[in-house]
This record gives structure tokens, C-alpha cells and sequence, in this order.
């Protein structure tokens, strides 16, 4: 019994020592979190419900957020990118109005190098998901346009890190292009009341750039004032579909401003290892 005991006093020495081990060389993975509103032009096309091409204001929030892999920190980052926006568009003579709105949501991976002068770049597949809808009240048999889209994107980014003066400064520069995928797109004047009633054939489409062209583009200056960054920069969207004699066109710029900042982890909070920076 006392060799038993013995036995298992050592062994729970043992295993808390490797632990102890384990926690001290596990890098620590801050969070790069950003908070960002959005305010811009717009310029919207959908043939679905008129022919005219219609410009306005476009407003959104995002939500990035960025962390070295638990797996490959030194060299791997995962990004999850998400937005929800508004839109209200007029026609030329400024006589109807259009609404539109949306959320998309990025998740990928990234693979990091690590360049001389502070330059970082990035790339790597992402799942992206686009959904959201278009309201024109002048279209009175079908006066909504539904949008959705699910897409294998290649993303990535390039971050560069100076001083101007004594003021830390971080550009980044995150693009997101469609590669594959498939996307919604009625008949051409099929109403939606026919889709409720069971004609559902020939609803869904492949995406690629020859039917289904987006590119979103973010640059971005985070000025660092101690734990928390100002974020602010540019916001560009292009997305362009054609299927079933159907065209549509989204395209936006907008300024981006918000904050940032790297945030630890709970979990890590009691390691003493180095701290791995997701975009650097």
C-alpha cells in the first residue's frame, strides 16, 4: 500500500511538472480585434426589378478578428472577417428609391511571412457566406431581389508596422476574392409567390468569375495610443452576377473608422512564454 501510494504521489509530480513544462514554452496568441463603422457611396443594378442602375449611401459595422493557430502559431493565422450594411439608392431623375441590405461573413486561414523592414504578407483559403435582399416599392408584382451566395475565397493580407514620430503605426492591407462556389438567382420574371408554391428548379447556380465577380478590399491604419488602436481607412466592394438573363451589379466605397487592439486570451493570461502577433 505505502509503495502504491508512493507510486502515485510521484506520478501526479510528474505529470504536474510536465504541465508546468508545457505551459511555459506555450506561445501566448493575443486576439487583434477590430470594431468598425462605415460610411460611403453606393451604386446598385438588379434587372430583376428595373433596368435603371440606382445611387445613393452606403452604411455598415464590421467585425474582424484575428489569432495565431493553436497548431502552427509561428506560422499560421486565422481571420474571421464579418459585416452587416444598409443601403438606400435612387434612380437618376431622384423619383424612387431602393433599399438593400445585407450580411457576409469570411472564415480562412492564412499562411504568414515574415519580411525584412516590418512588411508582413499573408494568404490562404476562407469559406465566405453572403446573403441579404433589395426592396424596390415601384416593382409591385415582385418588389423584392433575394441575394445569397456561399463561396470558396482565397484572402489574405499584408500588414506593414512604422513610426511616424514617436506613434506607433500599423497599415493593413486585407483583399477577399471569390474563387468557387454557388449562388441564388430566380428565373428571369419568376415571382416568388411561384417559388413558395413549389417551383423550386434551377434555383442555385455555380459561382465563378465568369457568372459571379466579387472583390472586397479593406485598407486600413490602426495608431496605436497605448492598449487600444484608432482604426481607420477605406472599405471597397465590387460584386458583379449574371444568370438567366439576370444582372446584377453592387458597388461601394466607403471611410472605416473604429478601434483595435490585441486582447489576451483568459487561458493565457498565466503563461509566461513570448506573445506571437497574429499579423506580424
Amino acid at each position: 500500500m505505502k509503495r502504491l501510494t508512493l507510486f502515485v504521489l510521484c506520478a501526479v509530480a510528474a505529470l504536474a511538472a510536465w504541465a508546468q513544462g508545457e505551459t511555459r514554452e506555450t506561445p501566448l496568441r493575443p486576439v487583434l480585434a477590430s470594431y468598425t463603422l462605415s460610411v460611403g457611396s453606393a451604386r446598385v443594378t438588379d434587372t430583376y426589378l428595373t433596368p435603371l442602375t440606382y445611387t445613393g449611401w452606403h452604411t455598415g459595422v464590421g467585425y474582424t478578428r484575428m489569432q495565431a493557430s493553436r497548431w502552427a502559431p509561428e506560422r499560421w493565422t486565422a481571420m474571421l472577417d464579418t459585416r452587416l450594411w444598409v443601403e438606400k439608392v435612387e434612380n437618376p431623375p431622384r423619383t424612387a428609391a431602393m433599399w438593400s441590405a445585407g450580411i457576409r461573413a469570411e472564415w480562412g486561414m492564412v499562411r504568414r511571412w515574415a519580411l525584412p523592414c516590418g512588411l508582413t504578407l499573408a494568404a490562404g483559403p476562407a469559406l465566405g457566406i453572403d446573403a441579404g435582399a433589395v426592396y424596390n416599392a415601384r416593382n409591385g408584382n415582385n418588389p423584392v431581389g433575394a441575394r445569397a451566395a456561399v463561396t470558396a475565397n482565397l484572402t489574405g493580407f499584408a500588414s506593414y508596422a512604422l513610426h511616424i514620430r514617436r506613434l506607433p503605426v500599423t497599415f493593413i492591407y486585407r483583399p477577399s476574392l471569390p474563387v468557387i462556389g454557388t449562388f441564388f438567382s430566380p428565373e428571369y420574371g419568376e415571382l416568388y409567390y411561384e417559388i413558395y408554391l413549389g417551383n423550386r428548379r434551377g434555383l442555385m447556380h455555380p459561382a465563378w468569375w465568369g457568372s459571379r465577380f466579387g472583390l472586397d478590399n479593406t485598407l486600413t491604419a490602426d495608431i496605436n495610443l497605448g492598449t487600444t488602436s484608432v482604426r481607420i481607412g477605406y472599405e471597397g466592394r465590387i460584386l458583379s452576377t449574371k444568370t438567366n438573363h439576370i444582372v446584377t451589379r453592387n458597388i461601394s466605397h466607403c471611410l472605416t473608422i473604429g478601434v483595435s487592439g490585441l486582447w489576451l486570451p483568459l487561458s493565457g493570461r498565466r503563461t509566461h512564454a513570448r506573445t506571437i502577433n497574429p499579423c506580424r
